[in-house]
């Protein structure tokens, strides 16, 4: 770390153009030079602020213009890092989120943070489609690439369609290639939308307080059922979502 803080040697109080800029600056030509490729960590705030003498109102604002302009990632209580290109999730097919990151030569991991039975409240059960009441499985999972959490998902299941859903380690593979193991849906929807996180997904994302989610609730259909009804929830910096037709 403090290789890369000698990269801030340069920093002239006395210049006319603001500190902040300048070390706005030398981030964004470490990072277009390919001096800091996608991944490495950048020191802390408390680090530029020793480092530099200057306050931390500047450094903050420094880092977070650049984490706007999508240079950099801020990972709340782990530290900043030089942006990847966004995970890309379609809006068309069904994919394995640990396929995706793995091909990307990333590694992916599943926190499993709720698996039961629940009595469908009035909102599942409109959206599945069933009686409310009728119970049905839940599961709440975060999805990590190396190590840092892109995923939150919350999705309820068919007890009837899917019964050994329930017994099914998440923590070795995830509920997208075991469903897609039991069955090839013939109808699909999908609804996305910019939200701000709660405070719940902010937690468990690791989020900045300013950062807005993308939100992507899925449902899919088999012979006319509904057999799972998902939200997927990504921090807006660390991933896209996008479709491609045929026409």
């Amino acid at each position: 770390m403090s290789a890369i803080l000698e990269s801030f040697d340069g920093i002239d109080k006395s210049a006319p153009e603001p500190i902040y800029q300048q070390i706005k600056n030398t981030i964004q030509a470490k990072i277009r030079d390919g001096d800091w490729p996608a991944g490495q960590k950048l020191p802390s705030e408390n680090d530029l602020v020793e480092a530099l003498g200057v306050s931390r109102m500047t450094i903050h604002r420094s880092l977070r213009e650049l984490t706007h302009a999508g240079l950099i990632n801020r990972v709340h209580g782990i530290g900043s890092f030089v942006a990847d290109a966004p995970r890309h999730a379609s809006l068309i097919e069904l994919k394995d989120i640990a396929v995706e990151i793995e091909q990307n030569g990333k590694q992916h991991r599943s926190q499993i943070l709720s698996l039961h039975s629940e009595p469908a409240s009035p909102v599942v059960s409109a959206q599945m489609q069933i009686v409310a009441g009728e119970s049905v499985y839940y599961l709440n999972a975060v999805h990590y690439q190396d190590e840092i959490p892109i995923q939150l998902e919350s999705r309820y299941v068919s007890s009837s369609l899917v019964p050994d859903f329930l017994f099914q380690d998440f923590s070795q593979f995830t509920s997208t290639s075991y469903l897609l193991k039991q069955f090839q849906p013939d109808e699909m929807e999908h609804i996305v939308r910019a939200v701000m996180p709660t405070d719940y997904e902010r937690q468990m994302l690791l989020m900045e307080i300013s950062e807005p989610c993308l939100q992507l609730s899925r449902r899919t259909w088999k012979n006319h059922q509904v057999v799972t009804y998902a939200t997927m929830t990504y921090p807006s910096s660390r991933y896209d979502l996008g479709a491609r037709y045929a026409i």
